[in-house]
């Protein structure tokens, strides 16, 4: 159920990538303010709301306010199919990126205490399968129903399915028991946001993880909203071919990479903790060379087969990274300390790699015209190449910072 419900999250905010071409079209919009719709719109109230709804989460209910925060993503997304120009879809998307605030870190923590330590980065993996089957899912269902009715009856339609399961969940989600916190020092909360982040910012690692995966979501969010677009610009496919086309990837490529380094992660994990680092520095730097390939490929077949295996590296950072972000403060702090990495990553990766690679888009077409956004983002790769030199150095500091 956590990993349906992730799905439908991740189906939610990045629906709008397999919708941009015609919803640029009927709203008029630049690529610019299509960037800012698909990242800041939604990173900004969903990057800091994540804090304080996941320490009610931590206090209260975990699966109370994942539920909350289903039927609220819902319920914005089902109005962003009556947006009628940039300013309403913006407010919408905003609204969109409040209920999704709730949803993750309590999920984090939900998983952590249902799972022993060296099964985490697999168990968090599995979770984590809800970002490639959700995106490929609104690519698909997107893409399917813009193209059989109109892109606003898409947005309504996987709206008001999110509100349909969200009861369900309720249901069939029990409330694991938390471990049991420390006594409180001096009438204060042990919890409280001050305490968690204080344990956090003295540890070298949190800073690392979270700045090497900000890094790595600027490029990843920036490809994943922007590639439907370039397939449809760059290589003459309609909306249906870019759906399969890229649904196929983000499958394919997405499971594969997820389940991956899940599994890898704990296995070596176990003998060095530096591995939960090391091997998504790894995959970011082999993953380079590959994504260039696709992206300055001349036929689409020829770009899919190149597409396909740094998908899969892109994604391999999830389970090893997010296991490891568990195991630097104590249980009864995990989705506190979930929302502040995840703070860090979706404010910069989010927030501003559709709206950098939308700005770049403009700017390259003034010199080579329809072929602008095929070297926007290829420059953006630079920033898988910044995130695999912030987690080489977070490895070292792994092997002192963690906590059991």
């Amino acid at each position: 159920m956590l990993l349906l419900v992730y799905t439908f999250n991740f189906l939610d905010r990045q629906i709008l990538g397999i919708l941009a071409v015609p919803v640029k079209a009927d709203l008029g919009l630049s690529d610019t303010q299509l960037g800012a719709l698909g990242g800041i719109a939604f990173a900004l109230l969903y990057s800091t709301m994540a804090i304080p709804l996941a320490l009610i989460a931590d206090r209260t209910s975990r699966t109370w306010v994942i539920t909350i925060s289903l039927v609220i993503w819902s319920g914005f997304t089902a109005l962003c199919g009556i947006a009628s120009n940039f300013w309403q879809m913006f407010l919408y998307r905003l609204g969109v990126g409040v209920g999704e605030a709730g949803g993750v870190a309590p999920s984090y923590a939900v998983i952590a205490d249902y799972f022993p330590s060296h099964e985490r980065a697999r168990a968090l993996a599995i979770y984590s399968l809800g970002i490639p089957l959700g995106s490929a899912a609104g690519v698909l269902f997107g893409g399917y129903i813009a193209q059989q009715v109109e892109w606003r009856t898409a947005f309504i339609v996987v709206g008001v399915a999110g509100i349909i399961i969200a009861p369900f969940f309720r249901l069939i989600v029990k409330e694991p028991k938390k471990a049991k916190a420390p006594e409180p020092i001096s009438g204060q909360r042990a919890e409280t946001i001050g305490t968690v982040f204080k344990i956090l910012a003295a540890k070298k690692s949190f800073w690392l993880l979270s700045f090497g995966a900000s890094m790595s979501s600027l490029c990843g969010y920036g490809i994943a909203f922007w590639l439907p677009s370039l397939m449809q610009r760059s290589f003459g496919l309609d909306l249906i071919e870019t759906s399969h086309f890229y649904g196929a990837i983000l499958l394919i490529g997405g499971i594969f990479g997820v389940l991956g380094g899940g599994w890898l992660g704990d296995y070596f994990g176990k003998k060095d903790r530096a591995a939960y680092a090391w091997l998504p520095a790894i995959s970011f730097i082999l993953g380079v060379p590959l994504f260039a390939g696709g992206i300055l490929s001349s036929t689409a077949s020829t770009a899919f087969f190149f597409f396909l295996i740094p998908q899969a590296l892109g994604y391999v950072w999830l389970g090893p990274v997010l296991s490891a972000v568990q195991h630097l403060v104590p249980a009864h702090m995990r989705a506190t300390a979930s929302a502040s990495f995840l703070f860090i990553n979706n404010l910069i990766g989010l927030g501003f790699g559709t709206l950098i690679l939308g700005a770049l888009s403009d700017y390259y077409t003034g010199l080579y015209g329809g072929e602008g956004l095929r070297y926007a983002i290829l420059t953006a790769l630079i920033f898988y190449v910044f995130a695999a030199i912030f987690l080489a150095f977070a490895g070292k500091h792994l092997r002192k910072d963690w906590t059991i």
